[in-house]
């Protein structure tokens, strides 16, 4: 039904495989399913790991497909790292996200108990916890203030065009993050799905980052799995504006469905209830063509 509006569409946020944790299907597979349906490409997520090497082997088999190399600032990459950032981007990570399993804001959510079926993140620190080989949470605020560190890792972002996203910091970091990133002058801030239970903002608190120059990142598993409703997503994609959303899956859990199912029940859905083509389109194809390429 809502195929068409995939064509030429990217999903941002994806968990293929191979990675530190077992993944329902690996880049190839993962090339293969949505160029058939004519989407662009897609955003290849490890916690862990740069997945830039993972994004140039991809495309080498598939040309005209175009797979996004990124970086997750958490420990394993040694936290906020410039160095780490700017070595990334040199070999073709189009993403940047800031931290996410090991950001403070995320850590102190896990240890008041809120998660309710522990996720394999939560599981391997624990595990890791346990043997001592965690490194502790990380924070990008010193007092009220951004760390220097994390000042360099927005130059070499601008200096790369390449886009931030928010990752699962807190909401004061965000704020401060968000608003330094639009006084330097980039263009290209995600924030990484604002209705997630750990990261969740208010409509009206996401309405203020979008008038900073942030695209909401609506992920599909966020309501499919129960932790928002599909009423409050439909509720904030309105209030927010379709011009300053996208639309992600963040799927690719060894027992949920294929990122590509997963993003046409998502379009499908939006179109039962009340939203235009045109709408659909601008999230799931104009802004993230231009969070890509622009």
């Amino acid at each position: 039904m809502g195929i068409d509006l995939l064509k030429g569409a990217y999903d941002l946020h994806v968990h293929s495989g191979p990675d530190v944790a077992n993944r329902k299907l690996d880049d190839f597979e993962m090339a293969e399913r949505l160029s058939k349906i004519g989407m662009k490409g897609y955003g290849i997520k490890s916690h862990y790991f740069c997945t830039a090497e993972r994004a140039r082997l991809v495309n080498k088999l598939y040309p005209d497909f175009h797979p996004i190399g990124a970086i997750a600032l958490n420990n394993s990459v040694g936290g906020i790292n410039p160095l780490a950032v700017e070595l990334a981007a040199r070999d073709g990570a189009k993403i940047v996200w800031m931290p996410t399993v090991d950001s403070t804001n995320e850590q102190d959510y896990f240890k008041k108990g809120n998660h309710k079926k522990l996720p394999f993140w939560a599981k391997l620190q624990k595990e890791l916890m346990d043997q001592g080989k965690v490194q502790s949470s990380i924070s990008i605020l010193e007092g009220d203030q951004l760390i220097k560190e994390a000042y360099d890792v927005l130059d070499i972002i601008k200096n790369h065009n390449i886009i931030l996203a928010t990752g699962h910091l807190g909401k004061e970091e965000t704020f401060v993050l968000v608003k330094a990133a639009s006084d330097m002058g980039i263009k290209k801030i995600i924030l990484t799905h604002p209705n997630f239970p750990s990261t969740r903002y208010t409509k009206e608190e996401q309405k203020e980052l979008a008038s900073l120059g942030a695209y909401m990142e609506f992920c599909f598993t966020t309501p499919h799995s129960g932790k928002t409703t599909w009423e409050e997503v439909y509720e904030e994609i309105r209030f927010v504006g379709a011009e300053k959303c996208i639309l992600s899956t963040d799927l690719g859990q060894p027992t949920a469905l294929y990122p590509d199912e997963g993003l046409q029940m998502f379009v499908n859905n939006l179109l039962e209830n009340g939203f235009s083509e045109d709408e659909i389109r601008q999230m799931t194809v104009k802004n993230t063509t231009f969070l890509v390429e622009g």
